[in-house]
Order: C-alpha cells, then sequence, then structure tokens
C-alpha cells in the first residue's frame, strides 16, 4: 500500500510539473509570437498586396493575442480591422514597391457598409494606375462580388460558385416553441414597426415589419446593383435578370454573362499578376498580407502637429457597466468621451458607430456625455454596417452624421420583455414558488406570475416615457421638431441612403471622410489621429483570458460560419432592462 501511494503521489507530481512547464513554454511561444508581430516588416520589389475578403473585418484592429491565431498550425494571423485597411490602401498608392492589389475571396460576410467602404478606397487606389484583381477559388458571395467590382479584372477558377441572387432576410419565430416549454413572453412596446417582439408573439411577420424590411432591402439591393452596373458596364436591368435566373451558379454562367472575366486557377493567376506587374512569368512576385503592410514604415514623413482628433469606435451591443473589448458599456464609453471632451489638445471627435443598440438606460448615459462634447467641439458620427435604435440614439447628438449607403440604421423606438416561465416551472418540471411581499408589488418584475393589469400600465407608461426622450434626443440634435421624428419612428428601420433622404443623417460617406469633415469643422489642417478606447496590452490579456479565448477559438473552427448563432444566444444574455435595439438579429445575405 505504501508502494502504492508512492507511486501515485510521484504521477500526481510529474503531471503537475509537466503542465506547468507545458503552460510556461506556450506562453513563451506566444509571447514571441506576439513580439514578432510587432517588428517592422521589409518590403521587396514588386510585392502584390493581398486583401483577404469574405471574412470577418471588425472597424478596428484587435490586440487580442489569439485573434486570428491558429492553435493546430500555432501560426498568428490576426484579423486586420477596416482602419488599418483604409490605411494600408492608401499607403500602398503611393509606394512604389507595391504595383497592385489582389483581392482573395473568402465565404465569412463582412457586412455591407464595411464592403462598400473598402470598396471606394480600391476604387481611388485604381486612380493611381495600379491595378487591382479579384478572384475567389471556390465561392463568391454577394458580398465579395460587390467588393470585386471594383477591380480591373474579376477571375475565378472553372469549378467555383458565384452567388448572385439579391438580397433576403429571414426571421426566425419562437411563439409555438415557448408554448410548448410553457413559456409567454409579456411584451410592453412602443412603435408600430418595433418588430424584435414579433419572434416571441407571431407565427409570421406583420404587415408593417414585412414592409419595413422590403424597403431597406430593396434599397440596398438597389445601390449595389447601381455601383455594379457602372463597373461591370451591364444595365440594372439586365442584372436583376441574370439574379432571377439563377446563371451565375456555375463560373461558365458567369463568364458568358460577363459578370467575370476568365477562369484562372491559382498558378495561372500568379502568372498574371508577375506580367501586370511587369514581369515575365518565369521571375518572382511577392505577395504580403494586409496584417504584414501595416507594419511596413509609411514612406510619407508625418508633419507632427500638437492637434489631435479622436476616432472613438463603439461596436457591438449596448450594455450597462463597464463592458469589455466586445460590447459597448454604458459607464466606460461615457468616461472616454468625458475625457476627450476635456483634453483641449483634442480639437474634434469622430464617433464610429457599428451598433444594433442595447440598453435604453446606458444609451442614454452616452448620449448625455456627447452631447457635452458637442458644445465644446465637433462630433462627426460615421455610421458602419449598423447603426440603429440604441446605436442611432448616440448617434443623434453628433454635429454631422455620415452614414454608408447600405448601413442598416434607424428604429427609433423602445421594448421591454418580460417572461412568465411559472408554467414551465410547475407543470414541465415541477417546481412551485411562494413569495411573501411587503407591499402589493414587492415581486414586480417577476418572471414567475404574468403581469396583472396594472403592472401592465406601470410598464408600459415606462416605455412611452422612454419613447418620448428617445424623440426628444433625436429631434434636438437633427433640428427637428418631435412630430416629424415621430412619424419616421414607431421603431422603423432605414438603409443609410432613405436616412440621408428622411434628415436622420446628412451625407454618405466613410470612416475616412468622417475623419476629414471633423478637421474641416475644427478648421486645423495638420492633426494627428488618435484611437480610442485604448486596448488592453496584449500580454495582460495572454494571461487574464487564455482559458476562455482559447475555447472560443475552438468553437469558432468546429462550428464555422454557424457560430454566429452561439454569438447571439451569448448577446442575449446581456439584455436587461428597457431595450433600444434592432428587430431581431439582421442578416441580409
Amino acid at each position: 500500500m505504501k508502494e502504492f501511494l508512492k507511486y501515485t503521489l510521484a504521477t500526481i507530481t510529474g503531471i503537475i510539473i509537466v503542465s506547468v512547464l507545458f503552460l510556461i513554454t506556450m506562453l513563451a511561444s506566444l509571447s514571441a509570437l506576439i513580439a514578432s508581430g510587432n517588428k517592422p516588416v521589409p518590403l521587396k520589389e514588386n510585392t502584390v498586396l493581398v486583401l483577404k475578403a469574405g471574412v470577418q473585418i471588425p472597424d478596428r484592429t484587435s490586440q487580442n493575442p489569439f485573434a486570428g491565431f491558429d492553435f493546430v498550425n500555432m501560426s498568428l494571423t490576426p484579423s486586420t480591422g477596416l482602419n488599418d485597411i483604409l490605411k494600408n490602401i492608401e499607403k500602398a498608392t503611393s509606394d512604389r514597391k507595391i504595383t497592385g492589389i489582389l483581392i482573395e475571396n473568402g465565404v465569412m460576410p463582412t457586412g455591407w457598409a464595411t464592403t462598400g467602404e473598402i470598396r471606394e478606397a480600391l476604387v481611388r487606389f485604381r486612380e493611381s494606375g495600379k491595378f487591382v484583381i479579384a478572384w475567389a477559388d471556390y465561392v463568391m458571395s454577394q458580398e465579395g462580388y460587390y467588393l470585386s467590382t471594383a477591380a480591373d479584372r474579376i477571375f475565378v477558377t472553372p469549378g467555383a460558385t458565384i452567388d448572385f441572387k439579391g438580397l433576403s432576410g429571414e426571421v426566425m419565430f419562437y411563439r409555438k416553441a415557448l408554448e410548448k416549454l410553457g413559456v409567454e413572453v409579456q411584451v410592453t412596446r412602443h412603435g408600430k414597426f418595433k418588430g424584435a417582439v414579433e419572434p416571441y408573439l407571431l407565427d409570421q411577420l406583420s404587415e408593417e415589419n414585412e414592409a419595413q424590411i422590403r424597403d431597406y432591402v430593396g434599397s440596398i439591393w438597389s445601390h449595389v446593383i447601381g455601383d455594379i452596373s457602372v463597373s461591370r458596364g451591364i444595365p440594372g436591368e439586365q442584372l436583376n435578370s441574370l439574379a432571377d435566373r439563377l446563371v451565375t451558379t456555375h463560373a461558365t454562367g458567369a463568364l458568358e454573362n460577363r459578370l467575370v472575366d476568365g477562369l484562372l486557377y491559382r498558378d495561372q493567376l500568379i502568372d498574371t499578376l508577375k506580367i501586370l506587374s511587369g514581369l515575365t512569368v518565369d521571375d518572382k512576385i511577392g505577395l504580403i498580407s494586409m496584417n504584414k503592410y501595416t507594419r511596413v514604415p509609411d514612406q510619407k514623413k508625418s508633419v507632427y502637429s500638437k492637434n489631435r482628433i479622436s476616432v472613438i469606435y463603439a461596436s457591438g451591443t449596448i450594455v450597462m457597466g463597464k463592458g469589455n473589448e466586445y460590447n459597448i458599456g454604458g459607464n466606460n464609453f461615457s468616461e472616454v468621451i468625458r475625457k476627450e471632451r476635456l483634453d483641449t489638445t483634442v480639437k474634434a471627435i469622430v464617433l464610429r458607430v457599428n451598433s444594433p443598440g442595447g440598453s435604453a438606460t446606458a444609451s442614454d448615459i452616452i448620449w448625455r456625455e456627447l452631447e457635452l462634447a458637442r458644445e465644446k467641439k465637433p462630433v462627426v458620427v460615421s455610421m458602419g454596417n449598423y447603426a440603429a435604435s440604441g446605436g442611432y440614439y448616440i448617434s443623434a447628438p453628433a454635429t454631422t452624421i455620415l452614414t454608408n449607403p447600405v448601413t442598416i440604421t434607424g428604429s427609433i423606438g423602445v421594448f421591454g420583455l418580460l417572461p412568465n416561465a411559472g408554467k414551465l416551472l410547475d407543470q414541465k418540471l415541477g417546481i412551485t414558488t411562494q413569495t411573501v411581499n411587503t407591499n402589493r408589488y414587492s415581486d414586480f418584475p417577476s418572471v414567475f406570475r404574468p403581469m396583472d393589469n396594472y403592472e401592465k400600465v406601470v410598464m408600459q407608461s415606462t416605455i412611452e416615457q422612454i419613447y418620448t426622450e428617445f424623440l426628444t434626443r433625436v429631434a434636438s440634435g437633427r433640428d427637428m421638431t418631435i412630430e416629424s421624428v415621430d412619424l419616421i419612428g414607431e421603431g422603423r428601420v432605414y438603409s443609410g441612403s432613405r436616412a440621408v433622404e428622411l434628415g436622420l443623417a446628412d451625407n454618405t460617406g466613410g470612416l475616412n471622410a468622417a475623419v476629414q469633415e471633423a478637421a474641416t469643422l475644427a478648421g486645423i489642417e495638420a492633426y494627428s489621429v488618435r484611437e480610442l478606447p485604448a486596448l488592453e496590452d496584449p500580454y495582460t490579456r495572454l494571461l487574464s483570458q487564455l482559458g476562455g479565448e482559447i475555447r472560443s477559438r475552438i468553437l469558432t473552427r468546429e462550428l464555422g460560419s454557424t457560430v454566429r448563432f452561439l454569438d447571439q444566444l451569448r448577446d442575449l444574455q446581456n439584455i436587461s432592462g428597457i431595450q433600444a435595439r434592432l428587430p431581431y438579429f439582421i442578416e441580409i445575405r
């Protein structure tokens, strides 16, 4: 027995030592990878800049050491943010070693507004005389094709599929499932178009909700078709006919109808890039990723200036409290805005909004700080893929609002959800509850019983009060009457182009245009740009979030594009209190 215990303890001790050594080795390896990722990258002559499309592109490059880390291949290829992609394309315009740009298409959704901003930057890049080539090996999504039409030539492999069929929006309804579970969702809302609650109440879209979806999806598609028509020289009516007939499901159909320019395998593509770069097929050509090119020194000498423009990235759901890197915490962002307002070296603020909304209270806290900031200096809002409901709430006080034509915005309305799980607990699980109150409504709100009539009146009154405040904020910020805002409010969702027509935004334009507008409003020509909120040191994240980030990356690898459903379920955990957010989770594809 003594020998058994000795060997058992020795084995356990050995496992602990090996585990510690493995952890130290792993941390050292990751630290080396991260450190190498910060070194300047030399650039060879005749290099093509590679833009990976069809991947998730955040508004801002993440400092997260696990973003893009492949645990199988032990490689670090972080996803480059829109901010760095735009800078890189502009830098490449005057970089004599860059001969052109290659768009390599993937299958993940990027977002129509993000895609549109990159597309505009590529169009400007071509004006320098350098080439842009687009290519896909397996599938070219509609977003990818829209981006690719900014190129001189579009190529795909002979077996590739081009997704070109028009846009659709699907809404999932939960009412029957909840009934089977014995859960009743008690809904309070203002706005006949506030469709966020319909999945809990109905089996299909209401007429109003169907009308608004048809309107903004149609507006986005019309804009996309217009741009493609100009780039490809194909009339819009013909493009819609091609989409209706699904003639591009095979590469030959796309080629015959002039949607692409040729069918090339990768080796043929590389030879084409060499020839366009002034080389022969026997010469070598360099390919550099966006991530690496970010670390190539810019040959342009920057002019020092004490004037600053602060670009604040507000991406994700608006939540109460501090929040994290992936959402918009009311307390954290209000503090960031307050500091920039009080900093005299900051001459203007650009708020980049990419949010479907969230907590009405958190939105109001952020609104207050932006309202105070506007009294001191220009505040310019740049709308990304989404700037709706709470996302529009925090945009309203801006001096100027710039939106992308395909941005999803509006949704001026509020709602509250209170589930009644009493039947589920009692009849399905055999769980009962008993409450002892000091006052009549001490247990309000309760998920164990239905609301009575008076409680419903109280809830509706709260919703109406918050909706009125929402209207007031928008009317004040946009110099409109409350009545006119109400006419285009009631939860209705709009495309960015429609928002400009209705006065909810001032003009169309991307992130760079917003920075330039801020400089103009501030009356400055030379300035530096500070990006906020400050990102956490990568080594700190490495130690504090090792386990969680690894699990997240593994799930993403295993679930692929369907991981978004898991993200949506996690997002629901943050829903508390009265909400000013988009109806359901909108995905336009």
